[in-house]
């Protein structure tokens, strides 16, 4: 599949053709620098390595690897497969790639929201004011264990814990505009990740 690398610049609405007010988030997708081309004789596979975002600090490993393409070191470097065009060494991928109405994919990070509770985190409904011998613990998990037999907790239960900062990929975003000149995609719906943080759109 191939792609590109962005940042999530925030949310935003826009009217469709029918008046409709859509949500929508904007990214701001490239310009990507192939950083690498792996073929099937050297790699045993074939695929684009693209980079993004300029890095400001710089060991001398990445600045020799980016060197080679005639750039600087990027911040994110990310392996695509499946590009139609031939691209070489040093060429350079715009948010042209992609084309409005086209249905695209995209993975990010999730918001990190901590230590959480069931009632957040698994979408427990709390006891809510009912019985169950709760007192006044309405958002508990309650019980966790079976009887004397097992005489354990299972493997996998619901419990309190860290939640967010995961991988997350969301399907199926129809892109709304391509803002060639500014380097900015809009799709529709909402993506993973905080604002400015790096997502892979792939298509």
């Amino acid at each position: 599949m191939s792609g590109l690398i962005g940042k999530k610049i925030g949310m935003t609405s826009i009217f469709d053709e029918n008046g409709k007010n859509v949500p929508c988030t904007v990214i701001e997708a490239g310009p990507c620098v192939v950083t690498q081309v792996r073929t099937k004789e050297v790699d045993g596979y074939e695929a684009l390595q693209v980079g993004f975002d300029d890095k400001k600090t710089v060991n001398k490993a990445a600045e020799g690897h980016a060197k080679k393409a005639g750039s600087v070191a990027k911040r994110k470097v990310v392996e695509f497969k499946g590009f139609e065009a031939d691209y070489k060494l040093g060429d350079a991928i715009t948010v042209e790639h992609f084309n409005e109405g086209e249905f695209v994919d995209i993975a990010g990070t999730s918001k990190g929201k901590g230590f959480q509770g069931v009632v957040k985190r698994h979408n427990f409904g709390g006891v809510g004011q009912a019985t169950h011998g709760q007192h006044n613990r309405l958002r508990a998990p309650g019980s966790i264990g079976a009887a004397s037999y097992p005489a354990r907790v299972f493997k996998g239960m619901k419990m309190a814990g860290r939640m967010g900062g995961e991988r997350v990929k969301v399907e199926n975003l129809r892109v709304l505009k391509v803002v060639a000149d500014k380097n900015l995609l809009v799709v529709k719906g909402c993506v993973p990740g905080h604002k400015n943080s790096y997502v892979i759109i792939s298509k």
